[in-house]
């Protein structure tokens, strides 16, 4: 079981895997992950901060994915399915790809054809010791993996449609029907292909996860409030989730104008029906967590605003301007988390136009929120301001995985917002990557998290999410022996000298 965040001061670095280094094209959890855990422990820290881990779809954006539960195929390391012997890691090196971007239209492809591979040379008796274990996994599992495989299967019979469009007799998974007796026994190997590759995904973040606790390391993950409309779990939970007749969603989320967007952010996911979960005693709400904390160690629950009230878009709106706040569950959901698991490891992104019925709601379940610099800077009241922290329980970064980053951020500054930041630090602003670093690290913070591009100190080009552009993002990666000893040493020093380190 996951951990609350401990009272005692820590840092650690923000880094998605699919931005490490490796030769497939994108970052996965094998041996390049085993390096980065190793490097984060011999620079002091104590956390690791990943995006969500989940399949992606629209924009490749790991907060649009087509399950709640299961994991991102693309994260598979080859070299540990070689490893088992279930691949010729060899076959797969040929591929040339960028060292600085993801391409997912080229990833993707060669990834299913690995797992593809390990499925057939797993069902011809390659590696025999594996079938107890898989065999449990689909076992412990099946409340969401049998669901989440005929969803994949389906989806991939219907050319990669999205499943509202599929025809009527497949929209709704009605087990006794005639074409789920089709899917059971035509389909029943690709099924069986997706099933696999969860537990490829899970046996390798298990041990992933085993080196990091060997070295110190804690992981937190990332849970968006919201899932996206083409996903196993709207298709198989629809009356969980504010749909029409036809299944189609009648508003969808996003939030209103604000500093990221001028236009609002339109996320495009469904909305829960609250009533409908509340009547199940919110099982569907608790098995999520559950399969989260699984994984990781701390989960930093994303637009915890939307527990108190979520911006309702009717559907078809071009932006996101024109809604309405709709109220959410509130305490009552965070009271049967808590009654599940106890104190909740949880850290709330209270970001954005928070009213204080919010701040109310993550205080009462003693939650820790966020503090971000970059939105410090306009003046002395700027609650972001380290002298204004009223408490320890808070996580400071200088940037999130939505910001600029700080490199970048300063360069598009007013004159105005840098001269306080000059007259804050007393710097130049020609390091202000570090500075900002120094800042997080000497906060009363307990939990100080920095961006693996700003240790870096890189620009605009390197940032991982714009809000509001549909495409381009989540491609960063960071290259080969960027982190160096030299980096290491630097970011124990800062770490130690303000009580952070893990050494």
């Amino acid at each position: 079981m996951a951990a609350p965040i401990s009272p005692d001061r820590s840092a650690g670095v923000l880094l998605h895997p699919t931005s490490l280094p490796g030769p497939y094209g994108i970052g996965d959890i094998g041996p390049t992950a085993y390096d980065w855990i190793d490097r984060l422990a011999r620079s002091g820290q104590k956390w690791w901060q990943v995006l969500p881990t989940g399949p992606t779809g629209y924009g490749d954006s790991p907060y649009q994915s087509f399950s709640a539960f299961a994991g991102n195929l693309n994260l598979i390391s080859p070299d540990l399915l070689a490893g088992d012997g279930l691949i010729c890691a060899d076959d797969y090196r040929h591929h040339s790809f960028s060292d600085d971007r993801v391409d997912y239209a080229r990833v993707g492809p060669l990834k299913e054809q690995i797992v593809r591979q390990a499925w057939e040379n797993y069902r011809a008796g390659h590696v025999p010791e594996m079938k107890g274990q898989y065999e449990q996994f689909c076992q412990d599992q099946k409340d969401w993996l049998a669901d989440y495989s005929l969803f994949m299967t389906l989806k991939e019979y219907r050319h990669g449609a999205s499943w509202n469009s599929w025809p009527k007799e497949f929209l709704r998974r009605d087990s006794s029907s005639a074409v789920f007796d089709f899917a059971r026994t035509e389909l029943a190997e690709e099924t069986g292909r997706h099933q696999f590759g969860q537990f490829l995904f899970y046996r390798q973040w298990q041990a992933m996860r085993d080196r990091a606790r060997s070295r110190g390391i804690k992981i937190i993950g990332d849970i968006p409030i919201f899932v996206s409309g083409d996903s196993a779990d709207v298709w198989a939970n629809p009356k969980m989730f504010v749909l029409d007749s036809a299944l189609r969603a009648k508003v969808v989320a996003g939030v209103p104008p604000d500093y990221f967007s001028p236009t609002g952010q339109l996320w495009g996911n469904p909305l829960y029906d609250w009533e409908a979960m509340k009547a199940t005693g919110y099982s569907w709400w608790i098995a999520r967590m559950r399969a989260t904390f699984e994984l990781v160690d701390l989960v930093r629950l994303d637009h915890f605003r939307g527990f108190c009230a979520a911006w309702h878009i009717p559907a078809g709106q071009a932006t996101a301007e024109h809604g309405r706040w709709v109220p959410g569950p509130g305490r009552d959901l965070f009271e049967v988390l808590k009654k599940t698991f106890g104190n909740l490891p949880i850290i709330a992104e209270d970001l954005g136009e928070i009213t204080p019925d919010v701040y109310a709601l993550r205080d009462e379940f003693d939650l820790p929120g966020m503090k971000v610099l970059q939105f410090a800077f306009d003046e002395p009241a700027n609650p972001f301001l380290p002298h204004n922290y009223t408490t320890a329980r808070c996580v400071v970064y200088p940037g999130t995985h939505d910001n600029d980053t700080t490199r970048g951020w300063y360069a598009e500054q007013t004159e105005q917002i840098r001269w306080n930041l000059h007259r804050y630090l007393n710097r130049d602003g020609s390091d202000v990557a570090w500075d900002l670093i120094r800042m997080s690290m000497a906060s009363v913070a307990s939990l100080a998290i920095i961006a693996a591009q700003d240790i870096l100190d890189l620009g605009t080009e390197c940032r991982m999410n714009m809000p509001g552009r549909p495409e381009g993002n989540w491609q960063w990666r960071m290259r080969s022996g960027a982190f160096h000893e030299g980096l290491m040493d630097r970011l124990a020093g800062v770490t130690e000298l303000y009580g952070r380190t893990n050494r």
